[in-house]
């Protein structure tokens, strides 16, 4: 067994590392302060759809443009060939570095890179929704999006189309049709809202099934089969409730799994009664 791969739950929870605010390991320290940027929440069953505008959930990373350079959602520097970037406007967007449906782990490793590469950057699209700060409605800077963007030089340079659905039997059937063609779900922004920061209800996120984002604490050295390799992660969610996730990975996952310190994003069912993701499965390791 290679046992400096695993970090003992008993030996963190015995020093007291878990006693330490969520996202706050100094060892993983950003090299700039996050963006503020609008998260969004889960959809309720219940929501007046006439509210919202529509457009696909893009499963690629987050890409915040300041005007000159390009950040992920945790404010690490994206390095970008020198003539994509030229091509940008000198002014602040908000969008998904994205390469296509089912082609996460690519886009995540061709922007994770230190020295971008021509030919990965050649088939991202940088999928703009959001026009930072800017004034008015969202309706209103949608357009506005729309106005600023058109004729750009770089050909993946888009912006996310935006729709009006009339009931939520249409929208369920457009997710379905999503979901379809391999797409990830839906998202559901309140047209009349201004530019806000942090998870609001003017964000929502509607998919199959449930996810969520938590940071590794531990890695749990397997038994039986995957003896030698991890077991689970320990891990704790941005409510603070802190499991064991042991389903849902590779065998490369398990030989190399997701460092202590890092964000993952898990699927579930629901919670229980105690807050807990119930049948909580590892979906991959979230963007930089």
């Amino acid at each position: 067994m290679r046992k400096r791969q695993f970090t003992s739950a008993a030996a963190l929870l015995a020093a007291g590392a878990f006693a330490a605010p969520l996202f706050s390991l100094s060892a993983f320290a950003r090299k700039a302060a996050e963006p503020a940027l609008l998260l969004a929440q889960k959809a309720p069953d219940e929501l007046d759809v006439s509210r919202y505008l529509v457009s696909e959930k893009f499963d690629g990373v987050r890409g915040y443009w300041d005007g000159h350079r390009m950040w992920t959602r945790q404010g690490q520097p994206i390095a970008m060939p020198a003539d994509i970037a030229a091509q940008l406007p000198a002014r602040a967007l908000d969008g998904e570095l994205w390469m296509g449906r089912g082609r996460f782990e690519e886009a995540s490793a061709a922007v994770r890179r230190t020295e971008p590469r021509a030919a990965e950057w050649a088939q991202l699209h940088y999928m703009v929704f959001e026009l930072p700060a800017a004034p008015g409605s969202f309706e209103q800077r949608y357009a506005a999006l729309r106005e600023l963007l058109a004729g750009s030089a770089w050909s993946g340079l888009r912006v996310v189309e935006q729709t009006r659905i009339g009931d939520r039997r249409q929208l369920d059937g457009r997710l379905a049709d999503i979901v379809r063609g391999g797409g990830e779900g839906l998202v559901l922004h309140e047209a009349s809202a201004p530019y806000l920061s942090g998870r609001s209800p003017v964000l929502l996120k509607l998919k199959p099934q449930d996810d969520d984002e938590a940071v590794v604490l531990a890695h749990e050295p397997g038994e039986g089969r995957f003896q030698g390799r991890m077991g689970a992660l320990l891990v704790r969610n941005a409510a603070g409730r802190t499991f064991r996730i042991g389903t849902g990975f590779s065998e490369a996952q398990r030989r190399s799994p997701p460092p202590v310190g890092t964000t993952i994003t898990y699927r579930h069912r629901g919670l229980t009664s105690s807050g807990l993701p119930r049948f909580a499965s590892f979906l991959r390791q979230s963007e930089p």
